[in-house]
């Protein structure tokens, strides 16, 4: 039996706004498309996660290691604006997190190292909702669509 997930829920994911997540430090902008999450080994942790890697914005920084919770494989990443480190990188899931509920999101940001802005919709002033096609956020790297599906694939 497949498990329940309540983030597979239409209304629960469409109630998410996308926003930008700038460095805490420099305020660099390190994500176009970021939205608030729970982390899965302890939903007690938020942070902020994105299904599109952002190129050209942070870089990983060290080796792989793994956590208490499971083997997923991680890495840091660090703002190309002043090098500190603002997240991580699940560079290989494991199979236990790959069959738990999770939406798909393998970069994380930590709350305490980046804030977010929400990115509005031009025509009402609300905030977009999660999710949303890339096409629908204008970016302001010309080649990043053409970067991320070298990295998907």
């Amino acid at each position: 039996m497949a498990p329940t997930c309540p983030s597979s829920n239409p209304q629960q994911t469409r109630s998410k706004s996308i926003c930008q997540l700038f460095c805490r430090y420099c305020q660099n902008n390190v994500c176009n498309k970021g939205m608030r999450a729970l982390l899965l080994a302890d939903n007690r942790i938020e942070l902020f996660s994105t299904d599109m890697p952002p190129m050209m914005r942070i870089q990983l920084v060290g080796t792989d290691y793994t956590t208490r919770s499971c083997r997923c494989k991680i890495r840091n990443v660090a703002c190309l604006g002043c090098g500190n480190e603002v997240g991580y990188h699940i560079t290989q899931p494991c199979a236990e997190c790959l069959k738990a509920c999770n939406n798909g999101h393998f970069w994380m940001f930590l709350t305490e190292n980046v804030y977010p802005i929400e990115i509005k919709t031009p025509e009402t002033t609300t905030a977009l909702p999660w999710p949303v096609h890339t096409s629908d956020i204008e970016l302001d790297e010309p080649n990043l669509l053409s970067c991320q599906d070298a990295v998907c694939r």
